[in-house]
């Protein structure tokens, strides 16, 4: 296991009920309700705020693949992220797929900037060996 030398950012939240709690960070930037999944009632769940995480994170992975070839993401450059909640013989897990989009980037290369952010991206790393992470890239 690889340790942090320098520590860059630290998110913090404080959350209460679960999933059908609340959870607030430190600075009230995020201060949402919570809900199961599936659920009628008002609130996000964990695997959606899972999603969003890492679906950013990915992409500004891609943008450092992108500058260290001189280039630039397209504006329009999107990850759609699914973070699906299962079972497995009664134990919960977690599996992952990605769908990225990047307009008018050549398909190898597309390929190329996905496969070294999956490597860079935090989340990538922390998730790698751990869970299913299906990588999809639009045509």
């Amino acid at each position: 296991m690889t340790k942090i030398d320098k520590v860059l950012y630290t998110g913090r939240t404080h959350t209460t009920g679960g999933r059908d709690g609340f959870s607030r960070s430190d600075d009230s930037q995020l201060d949402i309700k919570l809900s199961p999944p599936g659920s009628t009632h008002a609130g996000t769940n964990p695997e959606q705020l899972f999603a969003a995480g890492w679906s950013a994170c990915f992409i500004g992975a891609m943008g450092l693949a992108a500058g260290k070839r001189r280039l630039r993401l397209p504006d329009n450059a999107a990850v759609d992220a699914e973070i699906d909640l299962g079972t497995t013989d009664g134990a919960y897990l977690l599996q992952a797929c990605l769908k990225i989009s990047l307009p008018g980037i050549e398909p190898e290369l597309a390929r190329a900037l996905v496969e070294e952010a999956h490597q860079t991206c935090p989340y990538s790393k922390a998730m790698r060996g751990n869970i299913h992470v299906d990588l999809q890239i639009a045509a």
